[in-house]
């Protein structure tokens, strides 16, 4: 089974939620071939696809074989984490979108879009 947290991750890593996290796990993979294949393939999945799902794995399996990188992606997790709890910013699209999107923090004021 996996673990929740590591799914929480891989969906933020597919969603590209957290760039500073992504950055961390990409810069990992990047000495693991089948795993950057594993992270580029599950971007932009849905939280509970396949992709994610193996992303996961592909996560659990580095953080047993190396306990550096486990307290790295704990700590930039919680970083994550703490950021959404304090009033922070976390913006996910995902799925066929028809129309207009804005991701933003703090907007005064209102949002117009053009015709």
């Amino acid at each position: 089974m996996t673990d929740p947290i590591l799914m929480s991750v891989a969906t933020a890593l597919a969603t590209k939620a957290a760039t500073g996290l992504y950055e961390f796990v990409k810069n990992k993979f990047s000495h693991r071939a089948d795993d950057a294949a594993v992270l580029a393939k599950a971007r932009d999945a849905k939280p509970d696809s396949p992709e994610v799902h193996a992303l996961a794995d592909a996560l659990s399996r580095a953080t047993a074989e190396d306990p550096t990188f486990a307290a790295g992606l704990h700590a930039q997790w919680q970083q994550v984490a703490q950021k959404a709890e304090s009033g922070g910013v976390n913006n996910q699209v995902s799925g066929t979108v028809h129309g207009n999107v804005v991701q933003a923090g703090d907007i005064t004021g209102g949002i117009h879009f053009g015709a």
